[in-house]
C-alpha cells in the first residue's frame, strides 16, 4: 500500500506539549504527559533533594512534585495558584513537574529537532533531546527520563 505525502508528513510529526519555566520555553513528548493541573500545595518530605517540592494526593496516588526550574539549574520556582503541574509517567511512576505555564500542544516535524549544541555542559546535553526553532522562539525538548533518575523500590529487610 502506497503512503501519500500527507500520511508521510503526519508519520514524521512528533506531538509535544510546550511550557514556560523561568521565562524560557521547553517541551516534552505528549506521550509522557498524563494530565495538566493547577498548583496544589505539596507535603514536604524531609531529606528530599532540593528540587523535590514534596508530594500531592492525586486521586489516591502519592505523586512527587519536581521543581523543573531547580532541577535544570534555574532559579527555583516559588509556587502559587497561577503555576501548573504537568503530570508525567517516568519509568512507570507518576511524577508532577512544576512549571510556570503550559503554552501549546504542537505537532512538529522530526526533521526540525536539532541536536543540543556541543558547547553546552554534559548535564545540559543529557537533559535535552534537542532544540527546536519555531515561531520566533527556541524550544528545548526535554528528555523527561533524564531529568529524573530511575526510582528503584526499597530493598526489603531480611
Amino acid at each position: 500500500m502506497a503512503v501519500t505525502s500527507f500520511e508521510r508528513s503526519k508519520a514524521d510529526d512528533r506531538e509535544l506539549v510546550s511550557f514556560r519555566v523561568g521565562g524560557q520555553d521547553f517541551c516534552v513528548d505528549i506521550m509522557s504527559v498524563r494530565e495538566i493541573r493547577g498548583w496544589t500545595p505539596a507535603t514536604v518530605l524531609p531529606h528530599s533533594p532540593p528540587f523535590i517540592l514534596g508530594v500531592i494526593n492525586l486521586r489516591g496516588a502519592v505523586v512527587p512534585i519536581v521543581d523543573l526550574a531547580a532541577r535544570m539549574g534555574l532559579e527555583p520556582i516559588k509556587p502559587h495558584a497561577r503555576h501548573v503541574i504537568v503530570i508525567c509517567i517516568v519509568f512507570q511512576q507518576t511524577v508532577g513537574f512544576l512549571v510556570d505555564a503550559v503554552s501549546d500542544i504542537l505537532s512538529i516535524d522530526r526533521s526540525l529537532i536539532q541536536p543540543t549544541p556541543t558547547i553546552s555542559s554534559e548535564i545540559t546535553r543529557a537533559f535535552f533531546e534537542g532544540v527546536i526553532a519555531i515561531d520566533q522562539r527556541m524550544l528545548r525538548l526535554i528528555d523527561i527520563k533524564a531529568v529524573l533518575p530511575p526510582i528503584t523500590p526499597r530493598q526489603e529487610l531480611s
